[in-house]
């Protein structure tokens, strides 16, 4: 008996959703995978590097399965509503698919609406490193929000294909490492 298309995309979407202990993001106090990547922002192509980014504060990393999906919009239009929150605090938004750079050239512009970059990995390197990757399909990003402190360490990590607690969460998590900062400063 040969399964229909919608009982193979169900057994996809569950098999996505579904926790997967050999895909388990990483944890707090966690060290986070340098990389540098080709990004866009404001449609603008540049070669995107963690370290460099650290150099300034934290780091937001995001993933996300593909641009210009309906979960994928609404997140990036999410962050770039908050950017100017994230930027208070001293934190740069990233976020990682596995789209082409030409795509997000556009994604860039449209739906991250110039506030903060996107980096491709066409190749899976980085969504590899982060445990990331979909669990059958290497080529798409879970959706994966992680804090990281400018030491290079995990802060916050933050699992869900819902795009509706990416933002808050890891806004959370930056709040709370700027106050133990400020608070350590005194």
């Amino acid at each position: 008996m040969k399964p229909t298309s919608a009982a193979l995309l169900a057994t996809c979407v569950l098999a996505a959703t579904t926790p997967n202990p050999a895909h388990a993001e990483l944890k707090p106090g966690d060290p986070a995978p340098d990389f540098t990547a080709p990004a866009a922002l404001g449609g603008q192509p540049f070669s995107f590097s963690l370290a460099d980014a650290l150099k300034k504060g934290p780091v937001v990393l995001y993933f996300y399965p593909k641009a210009f999906t309906s979960g994928c919009t609404i997140e990036a239009n999410r962050f770039a509503e908050a950017h100017d929150d994230y930027a208070r605090l001293g934190a740069t938004v990233i976020g990682v698919s596995g789209d082409d750079i030409e795509t997000l050239q556009r994604f860039s512009v449209t739906e991250c609406r110039n506030k903060f970059a996107v980096a491709a990995d066409a190749d899976g390197r980085i969504m590899k490193s982060y445990d990331a990757a979909m669990p059958f399909s290497t080529s798409y990003a879970r959706r994966i929000s992680y804090v990281i402190s400018p030491e290079g360490r995990i802060a916050y990590a933050y699992s869900s294909m819902s795009p509706e607690q990416h933002v808050p969460n890891t806004l959370d998590a930056v709040r709370r490492w700027a106050a133990a900062r400020n608070g350590s400063s005194r």
